[in-house]
């Protein structure tokens, strides 16, 4: 942790070198040029650490922590240049094939009724090329006002540790944990009103951390309780890609429509009262999640998958339904504070 301030306050100082700057637009919450990049301070915090303290990890396990590199560096050039959907999807795709070549993927839909749904090899690595690259993206598009990403991410990192201590994986336990840390150090200076920003180099990559965890979780728990032990980000990126889709827009089109756009106005541009709240929204989801897969594994029930599946759905559906009236009367009231600016004006 201290060595992830450390490290972020260099990025700090350093950032008008480095043209590590975000401008405002249309679509942030901040109104001055701020300093961004900090996930190159605290990512790098995390590798030092391995290295110093857990070295035989980085080396039993070098395939799990090259990958993060892949992404890493990817989010880095990010950070100081424009980097095309195109890039990341092939930076993305290099540090999946490399997990996937050493039997670390989604290789498993979980067992159904007593039927367990493996997954060909060369499906498994599309199928792990599609989830881990939607929810390294969704981590990223939350990224939007200050200290959400980390404190969500913080909240999905502290239920995998503590699966990793139940079931006792050591590889879980460290790399949630040490990333935990390194984000603790990194909120310190990203709390509201933010003296940095996480950049690409940071929301992308423990993006990917997480992906990687619960692809290491696979071994133990049902991938429904993973959906809800990492929500929040998913029920948000397919809310809003439903939405621009059903506007005839394309899906990933930039906007203003993220549930933290929406609550941020509910609260009245109250950014910490906002975080609270999805931070505890995300620590209820993560809460059912485990559970949901402490009870399968226990008492070996077939039909709570699919009872938790049809859950998550409903949970979508609703969530839909109220977000969509909320930004409707949202509209409206911008529209209606517009023409009483037009009517002064006149």
């Amino acid at each position: 942790m201290v060595l992830s301030i450390l490290f972020i306050k260099l990025i700090v100082k350093y950032a008008h070198k480095l043209d590590l700057y975000d401008v405002p637009n249309e679509r942030s919450h901040h109104c001055s040029i701020t300093p961004s990049g900090a996930g190159i301070g605290f990512i790098s915090a995390l590798f030092f650490s391995f290295v110093v303290f857990e070295f035989s990890f980085v080396q039993e396990y070098w395939y799990i922590f090259v990958s993060i590199a892949i992404v890493f560096a990817m989010g880095v050039y990010d950070d100081r240049h424009a980097v095309s959907a195109r890039l990341k999807f092939i930076a993305i795709f290099l540090a999946v094939f490399l997990l996937w070549i050493n039997d670390c993927s989604i290789y498993t839909f979980g067992t159904w009724y007593g039927h367990e749904l493996v997954i060909p090899s060369v499906f498994a690595l599309l199928f792990s090329l599609f989830a881990l690259s939607g929810f390294t993206n969704a981590l990223n598009l939350i990224d939007g006002i200050d200290g959400l990403s980390a404190s969500v991410s913080i909240v999905i990192l502290t239920f995998f540790a503590f699966l990793g201590f139940e079931y006792h994986s050591d590889i879980i336990v460290l790399l949630s944990t040490f990333t935990i840390a390194s984000l603790i150090g990194f909120l310190f200076l990203n709390w509201h009103p933010a003296k940095i920003f996480m950049g690409d180099s940071g929301s992308l990559t423990i993006g990917f951390i997480i992906c990687v965890l619960a692809v290491l979780s696979l071994e133990y728990v049902h991938p429904v309780a993973l959906v809800y032990l990492m929500a929040l980000p998913l029920l948000d990126t397919l809310m809003v890609m439903l939405r621009r889709m059903k506007s005839g827009k394309s899906p990933f089109s930039p906007d203003k429509t993220h549930i933290h756009h929406m609550l941020v106005k509910c609260f009245e541009t109250n950014v910490p009262q906002t975080v609270g709240f999805l931070v505890v929204l995300q620590i209820v989801f993560s809460a059912i999640g485990y559970m949901i897969l402490d009870s399968i594994n226990k008492n070996g029930g077939t039909n709570l998958p699919v009872f938790a599946l049809l859950g998550f759905i409903f949970i979508f559906i609703l969530f839909y339904m109220v977000f969509a009236k909320i930004n409707t009367r949202q509209l409206l009231i911008d529209t209606q504070e517009d023409e009483k600016v037009k009517s002064v004006s006149l």
